[in-house]
């Protein structure tokens, strides 16, 4: 029994992989780039097959968020984030971002997918209209 035919290893790989990137660039390039980092955990969460693995896999792929902290990749910390219970605090933090974010673009792609079921019903009963007519005027 293989539990991991439902997860899209690609997808929260190069999820993942971006999130990071953004976070490296935005360190060496200009700070406005660290948003951007949730446009990897929003493809990461898009490209499971149910919302809960969306969820997880955005979770999951915001554990690179989390090392790149600690390695002072998103500035210095001081006080309260400089104790055990600070650092879990921003770890914890960090991750139910990440699994929100995920959510997100899941619940984006299902609702993309009833949007196009809707589209293409709604499409079969145009054209099996149009063939009905045409075929009582013959």
């Amino acid at each position: 029994m293989n539990k991991f035919v439902d997860i899209n290893f690609k997808a929260l790989i190069f999820g993942a992989a971006i999130a990071a990137a953004c976070i490296l660039f935005g360190y060496q390039i200009n700070d406005w780039l660290y948003p951007f980092s949730a446009i990897g955990l929003l493809y990461a969460g898009y490209g499971q097959s149910n919302v809960k693995m969306g969820t997880l896999m955005g979770a999951i792929a915001a554990t690179p968020i989390v090392v790149l902290t600690f390695q002072g990749y998103m500035g210095q910390f001081s006080g309260f984030f400089l104790t055990e219970n600070g650092m879990m605090g921003l770890t914890v933090l960090i991750i139910v971002v990440g699994a929100f974010v995920g959510l997100v673009g899941a619940w984006t792609k299902r609702s993309r997918e009833n949007a196009r079921e809707q589209y293409e019903k709604q499409q079969k009963i145009g054209k099996n209209k149009n063939k009905k007519k045409n075929k009582n005027e013959k």
